[in-house]
């Protein structure tokens, strides 16, 4: 048994998670690698052939390293518990009018409970992934920061991950950059990793086309909610449309209806199946609601206003805004317009490099 414990590893095939294992290996874990087959592509009904983490040939991928350093690596089948709560809520958040964020959802409610579940059957303290972010301890507390390479930084999704869970997780690549993961792949002679393509898809969606999944998913869908308007900020009816469940807060594309300028969904009306179109000025909210929070730095914020850096997307460079929590609803008030914020999308508060929290945006307005 090694002095540093036994850590199982969520390997996915890809050079992060790879080299993650790698490096706590080398550092002297006991390392057990694990891949997780969470959907498969005959339930997705896509076209595209099959890649990424849950390929077969990234599973082999993921075993041949174990297999090299000699370490045990197991297959886990949670299609099930996946298809259930990720995969429903993914449509039941479209079918509600809002824009769901599943990688956020999946990391947070499914990898990190599997992991851990599986860690204790198997006698692991701790668990580690691929991820660029970081942990630290302030205040008996444990909290997230984010990785390195603020390219590739993580964070983001990772806001709903609990003390507990935080307590037993390890980040390896949190104080490197991609390039030097490529570098330490290579030296170990482990080209192949870095020759894999990396995937920015959602994992049961390949082809990019989530309309395409819906109407798989819901064979009715298309015909109870097609031919709904379109409407302008004023009112006014310029045309019909799709169906609500298939536009998104800030799209622009795709549309299929000409105006005369550059028009943006700016909000969707579910009920009476209306989508409400708007220039660039108006997707401008300088204000949201937050639930469902999960606070890690500061546990308790209630009637404390805070200054916060607040993305509301993962690509999201962040707004200066103060966060002050009303009951079990965070209260944003940004220090200027934000465009595009997307109720059903993750909210996350920083510190400068520290996550103070997160939670799900259920509604953005004007003050």
């Amino acid at each position: 048994m090694s002095k540093l414990g036994r850590v199982l590893v969520a390997m996915s095939g890809g050079i992060d998670s790879s080299v993650a294992a790698v490096m706590l290996h080398e550092q002297g874990y006991e390392v057990v690698g694990m891949t997780m087959k969470t959907w498969d592509y005959a339930s997705a009904g896509g076209s595209k052939k099959e890649t990424g983490c849950c390929s077969l040939d990234s599973i082999n991928d993921a075993r041949n390293i174990a297999v090299s350093l000699g370490f045990p690596h197991y297959i886990i089948d949670i299609r099930e518990e996946f298809g259930d709560y990720v995969i429903n809520h993914f449509t039941d958040e479209y079918l509600a009018g809002r824009t769901p964020n599943p990688c956020v959802l999946c990391n947070t409610h499914i990898k990190w409970d599997s992991l851990l579940r599986r860690a204790d059957k198997l006698g692991c303290d701790f668990i580690a992934t691929g991820h660029y972010a970081k942990i630290r301890q302030k205040n008996e507390r444990f909290v997230i920061s984010k990785g390195l390479d603020e390219n590739k930084d993580q964070s983001y999704a990772l806001w709903g991950i609990s003390q507990a869970s935080l307590s037993r997780t390890i980040f390896p690549l949190g104080d490197l950059r991609k390039t030097e993961i490529r570098e330490m792949a290579v030296e170990r002679g482990f080209l192949e990793l870095v020759q894999k393509p990396e995937s920015y898809e959602i994992c049961f969606i390949p082809d990019n086309d989530y309309r395409g999944f819906l109407k798989r998913r819901v064979p009715a869908l298309q015909s109870e909610v097609a031919g709904g308007e379109f409407v302008l900020e004023d009112g006014t009816v310029v045309g019909k449309h799709e169906g609500y469940p298939f536009y998104t807060i800030g799209q622009r594309k795709g549309l299929g209806i000409a105006l005369g300028f550059p028009a943006y969904v700016t909000k969707i009306e579910k009920d009476n199946n209306r989508v409400i179109l708007g220039n660039y000025d108006d997707l401008a909210k300088n204000a949201m609601r937050v639930g469902k929070l999960t606070l890690s730095k500061y546990p308790d914020l209630i009637d404390k206003p805070t200054p916060s850096i607040t993305k509301v997307r993962y690509n999201d460079s962040g707004t200066d805004a103060i966060i002050t929590q009303v009951g079990d609803k965070m209260e944003v008030q940004f220090n200027r317009g934000v465009h595009a914020i997307a109720p059903g999308q993750a909210a996350v508060f920083y510190e400068g490099n520290d996550v103070i929290g997160g939670g799900w945006i259920e509604a953005s307005y004007n003050l």
